[in-house]
Protein backbone atom coordinates (compact mmCIF):
# COMPACT_ATOMS: atom_id res chain seq x y z
CA UNK A 1 0.00 0.00 0.00
CA UNK A 2 1.33 3.57 -0.25
CA UNK A 3 2.54 5.40 2.06
CA UNK A 4 0.41 7.97 1.24
CA UNK A 5 -2.58 6.33 1.43
CA UNK A 6 -1.40 4.63 4.92
CA UNK A 7 -0.70 8.61 6.08
CA UNK A 8 -3.93 9.31 5.26
CA UNK A 9 -5.77 6.15 6.83
CA UNK A 10 -4.05 6.43 9.84
CA UNK A 11 -4.55 10.27 10.74
CA UNK A 12 -0.62 10.90 10.82
CA UNK A 13 0.84 14.19 10.68
CA UNK A 14 3.09 14.87 8.63
CA UNK A 15 6.58 16.24 9.99
CA UNK A 16 9.08 15.55 6.99
CA UNK A 17 8.17 14.21 3.86
CA UNK A 18 10.20 12.67 1.10
CA UNK A 19 8.51 9.52 -1.15
CA UNK A 20 4.79 9.31 -0.39
CA UNK A 21 4.62 6.90 -3.44
CA UNK A 22 6.68 4.38 -1.87
CA UNK A 23 5.13 0.89 -0.40
CA UNK A 24 4.64 -0.11 2.98
CA UNK A 25 5.55 -3.61 3.51
CA UNK A 26 4.73 -3.74 6.87
CA UNK A 27 5.11 -2.13 10.32
CA UNK A 28 8.07 -2.10 13.28
CA UNK A 29 7.59 -1.52 16.57
CA UNK A 30 10.90 -1.27 19.11
CA UNK A 31 12.72 1.84 20.45
CA UNK A 32 15.85 -0.02 20.95
CA UNK A 33 17.66 1.47 17.73
CA UNK A 34 19.79 -1.78 17.34
CA UNK A 35 16.78 -4.29 17.27
CA UNK A 36 15.23 -2.04 14.42
CA UNK A 37 18.91 -2.46 13.00
CA UNK A 38 18.77 -5.93 12.90
CA UNK A 39 15.30 -6.87 11.91
CA UNK A 40 13.68 -4.20 10.84
CA UNK A 41 13.33 -4.82 6.57
CA UNK A 42 13.49 -2.06 3.89
CA UNK A 43 9.53 -0.43 3.57
CA UNK A 44 8.25 -1.35 6.73
CA UNK A 45 6.80 1.73 8.74
CA UNK A 46 8.61 2.02 12.50
CA UNK A 47 6.63 2.64 14.98
CA UNK A 48 8.40 4.27 18.32
CA UNK A 49 8.96 6.75 20.97
CA UNK A 50 12.31 7.75 20.82
CA UNK A 51 12.89 10.97 19.06
CA UNK A 52 16.68 11.91 18.91
CA UNK A 53 18.55 12.75 15.54
CA UNK A 54 19.74 8.64 15.41
CA UNK A 55 16.33 7.59 14.72
CA UNK A 56 16.43 9.50 11.27
CA UNK A 57 20.13 7.45 10.53
CA UNK A 58 18.59 4.00 11.75
CA UNK A 59 15.53 4.99 9.51
CA UNK A 60 17.92 5.91 6.64
CA UNK A 61 20.62 3.19 7.11
CA UNK A 62 17.34 0.41 7.10
CA UNK A 63 15.89 2.05 4.02
CA UNK A 64 12.22 2.32 5.89
CA UNK A 65 9.08 3.70 4.83
CA UNK A 66 9.02 6.38 7.32
CA UNK A 67 9.23 6.86 11.15
CA UNK A 68 6.04 7.33 13.30
CA UNK A 69 6.24 8.97 16.48
CA UNK A 70 3.52 7.59 18.93
CA UNK A 71 1.56 9.31 21.77
CA UNK A 72 2.37 12.77 20.50
CA UNK A 73 5.89 12.40 21.00
CA UNK A 74 7.09 15.12 19.02
CA UNK A 75 10.95 15.19 17.76
CA UNK A 76 13.11 18.49 18.03
CA UNK A 77 13.47 21.28 15.18
CA UNK A 78 16.48 19.32 14.65
CA UNK A 79 15.17 16.24 14.49
CA UNK A 80 13.04 17.05 11.58
CA UNK A 81 15.55 19.24 9.51
CA UNK A 82 17.45 16.49 9.61
CA UNK A 83 14.70 13.90 8.33
CA UNK A 84 14.35 16.53 5.54
CA UNK A 85 17.95 17.00 4.28
CA UNK A 86 18.06 12.72 4.36
CA UNK A 87 14.91 12.44 2.26
CA UNK A 88 13.19 10.57 5.44
CA UNK A 89 9.36 10.19 6.15
CA UNK A 90 8.38 11.48 9.60
CA UNK A 91 4.83 11.35 11.14
CA UNK A 92 3.17 11.72 14.28
CA UNK A 93 0.15 10.38 16.09
CA UNK A 94 -1.68 11.22 18.86
CA UNK A 95 -2.67 7.49 19.87
CA UNK A 96 0.13 5.18 21.89
CA UNK A 97 2.37 2.84 19.60
CA UNK A 98 -0.33 -0.12 20.46
CA UNK A 99 -3.20 1.58 18.51
CA UNK A 100 -1.08 2.30 15.48
CA UNK A 101 0.74 -0.77 15.78
CA UNK A 102 -3.31 -2.34 15.79
CA UNK A 103 -4.49 -0.13 12.96
CA UNK A 104 -1.44 -0.27 11.03
CA UNK A 105 -1.36 -4.15 10.98
CA UNK A 106 -5.76 -3.83 10.14
CA UNK A 107 -4.97 -1.72 7.11
CA UNK A 108 -2.47 -3.79 5.69
CA UNK A 109 -3.86 -6.80 5.91
CA UNK A 110 -7.73 -6.71 5.59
Amino acid sequence: MKLARVVAELGLEALATGDLTREVGGGYCSDLLSDVLAHARPGDLWITHQRHLNVVAVAKLRDLAGVVFARGNRPSPDVVARAAAEGVNLFLSSEPAFEVAGRLHRLLHP
